[in-house]
């Protein structure tokens, strides 16, 4: 019998434990079928007659709740048979979340061959960090494999190389921002009256503005007679040429999208929370003149009341975003990328091996901040498709209060759970997130996580069945409270802070290892 969802008893909630005659149960036959049909594992039910043919007592206890109805014989053996066939479509029961032991130092270096340098045994570490993330002393080194910055088969003579090579081309960007900085400021004032007038400045220059503080520049020409004095100096890189070139072929448009990023990481950046603080020693203790120096570096004025250590990071973050911005200008600055880079930054203390890991890992979530949404949209239509799948009656009820575009989760996805969980659990989950990500690509890694049977494959998709995972926790309270997409929404943020990302990674593993196989390719 159709009844509608927001006025009556949520489908999940268990019918109590009285007696009912059998026309009342026949008249809502599916009633009882539809109360456990939310799980993943089999029920168990016991069919005992009792009177002259015409009644059956039925006893099910599923998860430990005992339940017993009167019905009519042929109905109770209906219903009995179909309750041992219904699987994997209720919420798994709640169980103690198991975190795994993360790959330690030892393993990471036992992983080597002692002469070449070469990752010998890439497949058991995948599997590790797969299971519980990296150990924090040696993250540094290991982020860089799993970001795609080393290759797998790489010897050590050959990373050396790439690191100094990844290092010179970053210089070459710093050097570009300063002079794209500079450009940006004198151009607003007007000092210029030919576009090609920059054509030889210093890149050198320590005159380093910031774009939202005009007053900042010299009014006296000792800028502009500082240039001319350097103008034998000549940009030999290849990169700061390519760079520049594609500057100046920017339409003003574009000049004024590249100043508003600008000034809009800027006060990002300044405002980001302290939480790293503690999982980053060595910059924690950076001292005041250092982190004020390199503030002036990068234009940063209004961050001069922080922390020396918060101020530090900010400043880094405004570098290397602006380095991002200049090196992919199609993606460009969008709000949301700071909180991406802070764990980089916070981690990592050569600012040129936390932009290239950053670059490596904006490659696969850039089109989270594309203007056209497309890629935020596949994946709201994935995670409503895997809802479907494993939670017929929560996906009806969204589909009736009109929240089946899972536009609820978009800041989920956007910044891959940054605000759901804290530092910590976020960088466990993320190196896991990666593990799974070069696992499902090198196709090195066939077992993970164990169900019986059943197997969670590696999967570039792991993001989505988490969230999936979370937003199913708060089933109960969806179904019986929310009325609208913002009430879901409004649930959904309230998980920021009381997430256990072990027992996500368990109930999301379940669910790849249920239906993953079931979806569109």
């Amino acid at each position: 019998m159709a009844t509608n969802c927001l006025d009556s008893t949520p489908s999940n909630t268990l019918i109590p434990q009285e007696e009912v005659t059998p026309w009342q149960f026949v008249e809502h036959p599916l009633y009882l079928v539809d109360a456990w049909n939310i799980g993943h594992s089999f029920v168990e039910a016991n069919l005992s007659y009792q009177g002259e043919g015409t009644t059956s007592k039925l006893s099910v206890q599923v998860d430990g709740v005992a339940v017993t109805v009167f019905v009519g014989v042929p109905v109770g053996m209906a219903i009995g048979a179909t309750l041992l066939y219904i699987s994997r479509t209720r919420m798994p029961p709640k169980r103690p979340a198991k975190k795994g032991l993360p790959l330690s130092r030892k393993q990471w270096r036992d992983a080597f061959d002692p002469e070449t340098g070469r990752l010998i045994d890439g497949e058991k570490v995948l599997q590790k960090v797969r299971r519980g993330g990296v150990d924090a002393t040696i993250r540094a080194e290991v982020w860089p494999f799993l970001l795609n910055f080393f290759d797998f088969e790489s010897t050590l003579v050959q990373r050396e190389a790439e690191k100094l090579v990844r290092r010179e081309e970053y210089d070459d960007l710093v050097r570009c921002c300063k002079i794209v900085r500079e450009k940006v400021t004198l151009e607003s004032r007007g000092l210029f009256e030919k576009k090609d007038a920059f054509e030889n400045v210093n890149p050198d220059s320590q005159h380093v503005f910031d774009v939202s503080l005009p007053a900042l520049i010299p009014t006296d020409g000792s800028l502009l007679l500082e240039h001319r004095e350097c103008a034998d100096k000549s940009l030999n890189s290849p990169m700061e040429q390519d760079k520049l070139a594609k500057w100046e072929e920017m339409s003003v448009q574009a000049k004024k999208e590249f100043t508003m990023w600008q000034r809009i990481m800027r006060l990002d950046a300044i405002r980001m929370n302290a939480e790293w603080v503690a999982h980053s020693p060595s910059q924690a203790s950076v001292t005041k003149g250092a982190a004020t120096q390199l503030a002036l570096d990068v234009g940063l004025k209004e961050d001069l009341d922080l922390e020396p250590c918060l101020q530090h990071h900010a400043a880094r973050l405004v570098s290397i975003l602006e380095v991002y911005a200049l090196f992919d200008p199609e993606t460009g600055y969008c709000q949301g990328m700071g909180e991406l880079l802070s764990p980089f930054v916070a981690l990592l203390d050569e600012d040129y091996q936390a932009f290239w890991c950053f670059s490596s890992f904006m490659h696969v979530v850039r089109h989270n901040f594309r203007l056209d949404e497309v890629g935020i949209q596949r994946q709201l239509k994935m995670v409503s498709k895997i809802l479907k799948l494993c939670d017929p009656q929560l996906y009806k009820h969204l589909e009736l209060i009109e929240a089946v575009d899972c536009f609820f989760i978009y800041r989920m996805v956007v910044i891959l759970m940054r605000r759901e969980l804290s530092f910590e659990q976020t960088i466990f989950f993320w190196e896991i997130l990666w593990a799974d990500k070069t696992a499902a690509r090198l196709d090195k890694v066939k077992i993970s996580c164990r169900k019986g049977k059943r197997k969670a494959p590696p999967t570039e998709d792991l993001l989505l069945y988490v969230i999936t995972a979370a937003v199913r926790q708060k089933r109960r309270l969806i179904m019986e409270k929310c009325r609208c997409m913002d009430d879901v929404l409004k649930e959904c943020n309230s998980m920021s802070g009381n997430l256990d990302v072990w027992a996500l990674l368990d109930d999301a593993r379940d669910l790849v290892a249920s239906f993953h196989h079931k979806l569109p390719v």
